[in-house]
């Protein structure tokens, strides 16, 4: 029996040899594993599971901006707890009695949206939630957020403004500003994501060397990637006008060999004899719209926005075909552009790229598997090489890591949004993103 300061709730620990290693994302004071989806120390886990379970609301005296150190976290527990949604603390992986053991075992941070935030700061979502079970005749007084689904999708708060609709109404406006502008201004609606890096400076790494066995880890996984440039011909004769179904038929085709990569890449995994052939099955079925994003999106990146943008530069959307894009295909076109700029910022290297393509796959909530803990044990092993590899090789960017991680749960999440698009939308979708990540790549 432990005490609510050191119940393992959601948590993983570190092993010793490791934990002097990490630091707590929260206040720097040394961390013992991964407790509600990131890095933190015994001492936040348990203020943030207090804080969700007795729906505390608390004021900061200044401006909301408070220094968290390990000296200083209890001095202000509004910014403490701001810090703890911030970096993807997972209120929802902590169990509705409130006992030890977690309820969602999903490995990394979640993102939410600056609304969702507030509405929890302020102590809006705690009113919410007990108005609705108490219209709906619950007795059941259970701890906020933990009926809403358990996975690790950003908020379905996170959709297009009214404001924004009306200004797109009919999509005229929107046809001007792909054809006059690289990226629009301001994204209303992308999550509260990669901003707490700004914020919250992480105390600097102490100088180590790689583990071997780390090495030899990452080696493997990256000599399992096709890394060789895709093979689907992309080039096209000027002054060719491309037609919607042409396009349509290249974006099926790069699909398709994507697609075939991946069921490659499975074959030669390190792990792939720990795994029945129904597990991969299963988790191919699933993930297999978010490898495919997350390799166009890094190590196939200069074909994708290249190439193949060329391509789609050469397709006119007709006056209809604009008229009927939907307002989801509107969030993926903003959250991919986005997503872009930021792994083009964050220039991700083929072994993190490899580490974060089997972080994802090994997703041990899916439905359907037979060996759930043995995946979570998997996911564990590459979410802490991962990490390793990136301190060890970006000493000067102790941000980098959870920079990363944090990029998974936004790709399940756009991989999750293209699958309501329609399929004729398709061509245009890909039109407006890669016209605007290469225009406004080519001017910095």
């Amino acid at each position: 029996w432990c005490s609510d300061e050191d119940s393992v709730c959601t948590s993983i620990s570190v092993p010793d040899d490791r934990a002097e290693q990490r630091t707590c994302l929260i206040c720097g004071d040394r961390a013992t594993g991964l407790h509600y989806g990131i890095i933190s120390c015994e001492g936040c886990k348990g203020f943030f599971k207090r804080s969700i379970c007795n729906k505390r609301v608390y004021r900061c005296s200044r401006d909301k901006n408070c220094v968290m150190s390990r000296k200083q976290r209890n001095r202000c527990q509004y910014c403490r707890l701001l810090k703890c949604l911030q970096m993807g603390m997972n209120r929802k992986a902590i169990r509705e009695d409130g006992m030890p053991g977690g309820r969602n075992k999903s490995i990394g941070p979640v993102q939410i949206s600056e609304e969702e935030i507030e509405r929890i700061m302020s102590g809006q979502e705690f009113e919410e939630e007990a108005n609705h079970w108490s219209n709906h005749g619950d007795s059941d007084h259970s701890s906020p957020g933990n009926r809403a689904s358990e996975s690790n999708q950003p908020s379905p708060g996170s959709t297009l403004s009214s404001s924004r609709s009306v200004e797109l109404n009919g999509f005229v406006a929107f046809r001007d500003q792909y054809m006059g502008m690289s990226v629009p201004p301001h994204y209303q609606y992308i999550p509260h994501l990669f901003s707490y890096s700004a914020h919250s400076p992480l105390l600097p790494p102490q100088a180590r060397s790689l583990d071997p066995q780390s090495y030899s880890l990452i080696h493997q996984l990256v000599s399992a990637e096709d890394l060789e440039p895709l093979g689907t011909p992309m080039l096209i004769e000027d002054g060719y006008a491309v037609t919607q179904a042409e396009l349509f038929a290249l974006l099926c085709r790069l699909a398709d060999e994507l697609l075939f990569r991946q069921i490659a890449w499975i074959k030669k995994l390190p792990f792939f004899c720990e795994l029945s052939i129904k597990d991969y099955t299963c988790l191919l079925s699933s993930t297999w719209q978010e490898l495919i994003l997350l390799s166009s999106l890094t190590v196939y990146s200069k074909q994708i926005f290249g190439e193949l943008a060329d391509v789609t530069a050469k397709y006119s959307p007709s006056d209809e075909e604009l008229h009927r894009f939907s307002d989801e295909g509107m969030e993926v076109i903003e959250r991919l552009i986005y997503l872009y700029h930021k792994f083009h910022q964050l220039k991700v290297s083929n072994e993190e790229y490899a580490c974060m393509k089997a972080i994802n796959f090994l997703n041990q909530d899916i439905r359907g598997l037979t060996s759930a803990s043995q995946l979570e044990q998997l996911n564990k092993r590459y979410w802490y090489i991962c990490q390793d590899f990136t301190e060890y090789k970006y000493t000067h960017q102790p941000n980098r890591f959870p920079d990363l991680m944090m990029c998974l749960p936004e790709i399940r999440y756009i991989a999750g949004k293209m699958v309501n698009v329609p399929l004729e939308q398709l061509p245009l979708l890909f039109k407006v993103v890669l016209h605007s990540c290469k225009t406004s790549v080519g001017k910095e």
